[in-house]
């Protein structure tokens, strides 16, 4: 039987890739990027392995500004997302296998080059010799969210997205991802945050909204001014949690508003749980003392290491987003 473990589940490493440049007009410099990434790929090296796929001319960038302890692979990416482009893993009869998922650029929503990116799951798996599964499916690891028993959080202008799977019913979408991730309970939202419906952004990933804990709670990407347009839309999407029996813990956002591009979708809920430790994007905002004191009592046992992520957000993302776990089989 396959089972998709939860994240903070023990790992055997963490995937990661280096960026190869800024968007343009993002506001961000490449080498902002770039070592906006580092910062947080050195943090879950003090805590696991981690692999660094890098594209052979940012080999000598990488080398200066990632830890020793980190391992550089080289491969040609586009792109630095890897959550979504990586293998979602599965432990299937103690052995590791990486779901394939189709990509094909967050529905054709960017006018980036993502040609490469869409090998990246199976060339993990290779370079790992462990299977790769491939799904028909158009997904990515952004847009999901499992409780390690039998429950996944999913999103209606994703997985539903005409842009990704057209001819896909929800009752389809359903069956393939209990199959493959040995889930037996869907529980959609509507959609997701504001921003995330621009071009290049991911029509409405759950990774920057809701996320399961260990103790079976919902923690919740809270907006709670109301000038902004998801406090609206939050209300909403807290209500359909709650209204699917789940115990759902409330993070306020942070209390900027925009950025010099737009409203913002800063969310404290885009953090990672790695071995030891949770790698938590912060905003230099009065709201994150809160945040982490929150995800400090969701898990006590690990290091809580605020990072600032205002770069990465101007890239489109956040900490979860440029991180994926190989748990360990």
């Amino acid at each position: 039987m396959s089972n998709m473990p939860p994240e903070w589940a023990p790992h055997s490493a963490t995937w990661m890739g280096y960026p190869s440049a800024a968007y343009d007009g993002c506001g961000v410099s490449t080498e902002e990027a770039q070592q906006a990434w580092a910062n947080v790929a050195n943090a879950i090296s003090d805590h696991e392995r981690l692999f660094m796929l890098c594209h052979p001319t940012q080999k000598t960038s990488a080398k200066k500004r990632l830890s020793s302890a980190i391992e550089l692979v080289d491969y040609s990416l586009n792109d630095a997302w890897l959550r979504d482009t990586g293998p979602t893993f599965i432990i299937e009869s103690n052995r590791l296998v990486g779901i394939d998922w189709r990509f094909n650029g967050w529905g054709n929503n960017t006018q980036l080059e993502w040609q490469q990116d869409a090998g990246i799951a199976r060339f993990i798996c290779e370079y790992l010799d462990c299977e790769a599964r491939s799904s028909t499916l158009t997904n990515e690891g952004g847009g999901l969210h499992v409780s390690g028993q039998d429950q996944v959080l999913l999103t209606k202008t994703v997985q539903l997205d005409p842009g990704r799977n057209p001819d896909w019913s929800q009752s389809d979408v359903e069956s393939e991802i209990h199959a493959l991730l040995g889930t037996e309970r869907a529980i959609w939202l509507e959609r997701g945050l504001y921003r995330d419906y621009e071009e290049n952004g991911t029509r409405g990933h759950v990774d920057i909204v809701a996320c399961f804990t260990p103790n079976d709670d919902v923690l919740f990407h809270e907006q709670t001014q109301e000038q902004h347009p998801d406090h609206i839309n939050c209300r909403e999407l807290r209500a359909q949690l709650a209204d699917a029996g789940l115990n759902v813990v409330p993070i306020a956002a942070p209390k900027v508003l925009r950025d010099n591009y737009n409203w913002v979708d800063y969310s404290y809920l885009n953090h990672y749980v790695c071995n030891g430790a949770v790698i938590v994007p912060t905003f230099a905002d009065p709201n994150d003392g809160p945040a982490l004191e929150r995800l400090a009592e969701v898990y006590p046992d690990r290091a809580i290491r605020g990072i600032d992520a205002r770069v990465i957000f101007a890239m489109g993302g956040g900490v979860h987003c440029i991180t994926q776990q190989q748990p360990l089989a």
